[in-house]
């Protein structure tokens, strides 16, 4: 079984920093939620691993077809709602250019297919969180 580790540590005040492999990725909260806004929020960083993700996989499909994308923009809003506050709906919008349209459709179904992150909310997951 292949496993992903990503670890934290608090970066200054409120902050905390992601490091995955050789990246760094800072998160922490807007200044209206108690925050120094240093980064998006954990929430936000979800949503945005689903598109990143998402395109890497709608890429290589369309590379794997010589389907030249140019632009394509992938447009992700996240419904909160109940408490504890939770996303119940996440909808993805993909536009590219005309040229593309044609084969847009199957490249959508095949990179949904293919993304960790979609394939894991979809099912979703067993949580645990310990000391």
């Amino acid at each position: 079984m292949a496993e992903i580790t990503v670890q934290l540590t608090r970066a200054g005040t409120t902050a905390s920093e992601a490091r995955i492999r050789e990246h760094n990725l800072v998160m922490d909260r807007p200044t209206e939620k108690g925050g120094e806004n240093a980064g998006p929020m954990g929430g936000e960083a979800l949503l945005a691993a689903l598109g990143g993700c998402f395109m890497s996989n709608l890429v290589a499909a369309a590379q794997a077809r010589e389907v030249e994308l140019g632009e394509i923009d992938v447009r992700i809003i996240g419904t909160i709602a109940g408490t504890p506050a939770a996303y119940d709906r996440i909808e993805m919008i993909v536009t590219g250019s005309a040229s593309v349209e044609s084969f847009l459709p199957k490249l959508v179904t095949i990179a949904e297919r293919g993304c960790i992150v979609a394939n894991t909310l979809k099912k979703g997951v067993t949580v645990n969180i310990s000391t």
